[in-house]
C-alpha cells in the first residue's frame, strides 16, 4: 500500500501531515516514495543510462527537433554512480553487463536522483554474494546519511542489524512486534523472525549427532 500497488483496506497514511491514498506507484512516488523491486525493473539489452531515466531522460531542441540530450544523460549517470563507487567504462554499455551488485545500486541511484525521500527496498541481497552484497548495504548506509528514510525488507538478519534503527518482524502477514535497535538484540531479532526457533532445534540436533563417539563425522574443504 505504501508503495501504490496495492489499496489499503483500512487505516490512513499521512504524507507531510496529509492524508494519502495511492492507487498507483506513480502516485507514490510523486510523493516522494520509491520501491526497488526485486525485479529491478530494468532492461538488460538496454543502456545503463537509458535503465536509468527510462521516460525521464534531459532533452534537446524544439518541436519536431525535440531529442533526448544523451552527452548530458551520460554525464549525470556517471557522476551519480561514482558518487557510489561504481566507475562504468561506458554509460552506453548494456546494464547487463554489470554484477547483480552493480544492477541493483544503479536501481537505487535512479531511486534517489529522481527524487525519493522514502526509499523502500525489497530483498536488495537475496541474490547476492557477499561482496556484491556489501556493496549494496554500504550504498544504502549512504543514503541513511543523506537523509533518507529507508524500508529494508529482508530475511537476512546479518544484512539488516547493522544498517537498521527500527525492527518490525511479520510472520505470514502479522506484525510480532516493532523494536529499537538498543531493545532488541541480533538473536532476539533472529529468534522472531520466521524459521529463528527452527534454525536453533535443527543446530542442537545437528550438534548432537556430531558429537564425539555419536559416529557421525563432519567433512569440510
Amino acid at each position: 500500500t505504501l508503495s501504490g500497488v496495492h489499496t489499503p483496506s483500512e487505516g490512513q497514511m499521512y504524507v507531510d501531515g496529509k492524508p494519502v491514498t495511492f492507487t498507483s506507484p506513480r502516485q507514490a512516488l510523486d510523493a516522494g516514495i520509491a520501491t526497488v523491486f526485486q525485479d529491478l525493473s530494468m532492461i538488460p539489452l538496454m543502456s545503463i543510462t537509458r535503465n536509468f531515466f527510462l521516460g525521464r531522460e534531459p532533452v534537446k531542441g524544439w518541436g519536431p527537433a525535440r531529442r533526448i540530450d544523451m552527452k548530458t544523460a551520460d554525464a549525470i549517470v556517471y557522476d551519480q554512480l561514482g558518487k557510489i563507487g561504481i566507475n562504468v567504462r561506458d554509460p552506453q554499455q548494456a546494464v547487463g553487463t554489470l554484477s547483480g551488485g552493480e544492477r541493483q545500486c544503479v536501481a537505487i541511484a535512479r531511486a534517489v536522483y529522481h527524487g525519493a525521500r522514502v526509499l523502500i527496498l525489497d530483498e536488495p541481497t537475496s541474490a547476492l554474494g557477499v561482496h556484491q552484497a556489501s556493496i549494496v548495504l554500504r550504498y544504502v548506509a549512504q543514503a541513511r546519511q543523506r537523509g533518507l528514510a529507508v524500508i529494508f525488507i529482508t530475511h537476512n538478519i546479518h544484512h539488516a542489524y547493522p544498517i537498521g534503527d527500527v525492527f518490525t518482524m511479520l510472520n505470514r502477514g502479522r506484525s510480532l512486534g516493532t523494536f529499537r535497535k538498543g531493545d532488541i538484540s541480533e538473536k532476539e531479532v533472529l529468534d522472531m523472525m520466521a524459521g529463528g526457533r527452527e534454525i536453533r532445534e535443527l543446530q542442537q540436533e545437528l550438534e548432537r549427532f556430531t558429537k564425539p563417539g555419536s559416529g557421525a563425522e563432519a567433512v569440510t574443504s
